[in-house]
């Protein structure tokens, strides 16, 4: 395979991990599961697999009582479950993958398995994508979610959640200040500055990588990208630039909090939650994070831009098999079998983002629930991912998200800084990522 480029830092990562951990394999063990006479395997398969923290501590519950499932229902395979945060999560990964102790599946980002793939460590499973398109299982995957992860001619994984930014509101604050949900640009702009005053604010982000997802948001929203058409970086173009520069005038209208810039996501979600800020853009779950505000939040209807454009950033995070793996058949029987029963995930672990099947969504757990229902009915279809507008995503989005380049950008506007100059850094990184 073609080598491509590694970032600096997952490079960094790599080596300083090797050092440090060594190179003893962390990967399942076990290679003879032939039966003794008592029909017990004499040998038992087994598997490492890392989840990302997808929600609450119950959804790690749920996620461990569905491993001990698979392992009783498939008693020559013993998968070990460990809770991953995301926290570090890049260095996380690249460390274990140096050192040899990669686990032999995990869940992850939505761009993880191409860089990861890019440095000859992800398995493809173009067999299992082929054995479900002949079995017409594909067919129950919202539309465009395979192929996202179609990468160099293979499909490096296999979607599990889809993970997209929608705008939250107080929807007593609002009603409260006897403002209607804002539809426009215009309208949000104005009913911001309404609910601003005797320190309140009317939106706030933070300045960590949450505080990058308004960026994404606004820029989609008005039809712009960080790409054209044929993958070369077009990061000013004039759609981006009046996206910036409209959040940049919410910041001189006194509507955002400046010290949001030095808030976490956790500082937000505290903020919101206590009436000092009216609106916030976050994860479908994020309506979990306030149970004592519940009938008090909402979640806005789709905005149209200032040219009649609707998007929001979405990312479709996946399923990986590891080449470091021993046993890559049992890997991907407990991939197929994680995807088509993990709906307890949601419907009892209360996972913060909706998940990639189709049948699982129909679940009266999210039809019965109205912010649920608006964003698979409105939201969804209008996801788009971070390398747009080029029609695929690529390895190079992994390390634009994890390089922090984005966090910096926000955080200069949320402090006032001049928009332009401030996305003219932020192209240069960008640029030198993608070798322009």
């Amino acid at each position: 395979m073609k080598f491509k480029r590694i970032g600096a830092l997952a490079l960094t990562v790599m080596i300083a991990g090797a050092s440090i951990i060594g190179c003893s394999s962390n990967s399942g063990s076990g290679t003879d599961s032939t039966p003794n006479d008592q029909g017990k395997p004499d040998k038992v398969v087994e598997l490492n697999f890392w989840d990302m923290v997808g929600g609450p501590a119950e959804y790690i519950d749920t996620a461990k009582k569905l491993v001990d499932q698979f392992n009783s229902e498939n008693p020559t395979i013993k998968v070990t479950y460990q809770s991953t945060p995301w926290n570090n999560w890049y260095q996380t990964f690249t460390t274990a993958i140096a050192s040899k102790t990669a686990p032999d599946i995990s869940t992850g980002a939505g761009y993880q398995a191409f860089q990861f793939y890019d440095m000859d460590e992800i398995l493809p499973i173009d067999d299992v994508i082929e054995e479900w398109r002949a079995e017409g299982k594909l067919k129950d995957f919202t539309e465009g979610s395979i192929d996202t992860l179609k990468y160099d001619g293979h499909y490096v994984s296999l979607p599990w959640g889809i993970d997209i930014r929608v705008p939250f509101y107080r929807a007593d604050l609002f009603e409260a200040a006897n403002i209607q949900p804002p539809q426009t640009w215009d309208e949000l702009r104005a009913a911001a500055k309404q609910l601003t005053g005797d320190g309140k604010y009317g939106i706030l982000a933070p300045g960590d990588t949450g505080g990058t997802h308004y960026l994404y948001s606004f820029m989609l929203n008005n039809g712009g990208g960080l790409f054209d058409e044929n993958k070369k970086v077009d990061f000013m173009n004039e759609r981006n630039v009046e996206a910036v520069k409209f959040l940049s005038d919410m910041v001189k209208d006194g509507s955002f909090n400046p010290a949001g810039a030095g808030f976490k996501g956790d500082d937000a979600t505290k903020a919101f939650g206590q009436g000092d800020a009216a609106i916030v853009i976050k994860n479908p779950g994020f309506k979990d994070a306030l149970p004592n505000l519940e009938g008090k939040v909402a979640v806005m209807k789709p905005l149209t831009g200032p040219h009649g454009d609707t998007g929001t950033i979405r990312w479709v995070n996946n399923i990986m098999i590891y080449k470091q793996t021993k046993h890559p058949e049992e890997a991907k029987t407990f991939l197929k079998w994680w995807s088509e029963n993990s709906k307890a995930l949601w419907t009892e672990g209360h996972a913060n983002q909706l998940p990639a099947r189709i049948s699982f969504s129909k679940d009266d757990y999210f039809q019965n629930d109205p912010i649920y229902k608006l964003i698979l009915d409105e939201y969804i279809g209008i996801g788009k991912t971070t390398g747009a507008k080029y029609p695929s995503a690529f390895s190079e989005l992994n390390e634009i998200e994890g390089e922090g380049l984005m966090q910096t950008l926000m955080q200069e506007i949320i402090l006032g800084k001049d928009p332009e100059e401030a996305m003219k850094k932020a192209e240069k990184k960008i640029k030198d990522i993608m070798n322009e």
